[in-house]
């Protein structure tokens, strides 16, 4: 009998394009957000017709900051807290990029607070996606700024003591030009969101709440599909709302939507006005 070619369609997935496949299967644990989140942003990135040849993606330490490292563009995977200078660099040194940063709350508002707050205040160009699940996966399930008050941890196993960041609050008061916050569980949202803040002028911040089944969840006896059931029903979308009024507590409802959408001149333009010779 002569063997013939198999006729079988080859299925490809339609972010193919934008994936580095040779790297897949992912290290994000089941029941994790991060995926979700990663392939919004990759379809808004699409949708939103921006040129992906001049479209680089940064990211930092963490499960989110493993983002960086997927994505079929020039992508930078820097050390910890550290993804917002090197993105400034990268804008800076060529305004024609597209710059998104695609890591967690821990490495973005831990040990990289300082570089978020300074990059929001002078209007660096570039979109901030933030992956919020509500402690350091990576590493151990360690307390972050994020963590919950009396939400339990490997460093806080009596509960955690201090008030977590209000995230959209800091972006805000620090100077950010777009504001916003989702779950992974408002798909279609958070897609249309993310390309809104590619598409706006200055410093774009979203935060993205995403469980961490493994590393946050089993300590606060909280399974993955409990989570999406918190983020489906003690959730309230209130766009414009008062970013003070932002904090996470799901026992009240958690508050999401857009939140700011204002007009600054970004760093660069502030530069052009203020330093280069007249005439």
């Amino acid at each position: 009998m002569t063997a013939t070619a198999s006729t079988t369609p080859v299925l490809k997935h339609p972010l193919d394009d934008l994936i580095r496949t040779d790297r897949i299967p992912h290290i994000w644990c089941t029941g994790c957000g991060t995926g979700t989140v990663f392939s919004a942003c990759l379809n808004a990135m699409k949708s939103s017709g921006i040129d992906l040849q001049k479209t680089c993606m940064v990211s930092g330490i963490g499960c989110s900051g493993r983002a960086a490292g997927y994505v079929n563009l020039d992508s930078f995977h820097t050390t910890h807290g550290r993804a917002i200078p090197f993105a400034t660099g990268l804008k800076l040194g060529n305004p024609e990029l597209n710059v998104i940063v695609f890591s967690g709350d821990g490495d973005l508002f831990a040990i990289g607070g300082n570089h978020f707050i300074h990059a929001a205040r002078r209007n660096i160009d570039m979109t901030v996606i933030c992956v919020n699940n509500l402690t350091y996966g990576m590493t151990g399930g360690q307390v972050a700024a994020t963590t919950p008050y009396k939400a339990k941890t490997t460093t806080t196993p009596m509960g955690n003591p201090e008030t977590p960041f209000n995230l959209p609050l800091l972006a805000w008061a620090s100077g950010a030009t777009f504001v916003a916050r989702w779950t992974m569980l408002h798909i279609r949202e958070l897609m249309d969101c993310i390309q809104t803040a590619i598409l706006k002028s200055g410093f774009s911040f979203i935060e993205v709440l995403a469980p961490c089944p493994t590393n946050y969840g089993r300590r606060n006896k909280e399974k993955g599909l409990e989570s999406l059931k918190l983020y489906q029903d003690r959730t309230i979308i209130r766009n414009n709302a008062d970013p003070a009024d932002l904090d996470i507590d799901f026992q009240k409802g958690v508050v999401l939507g857009e939140f700011v959408n204002r007009e600054r001149p970004t760093c660069i333009e502030s530069y052009d006005r203020t330093c280069r010779p007249k005439g």
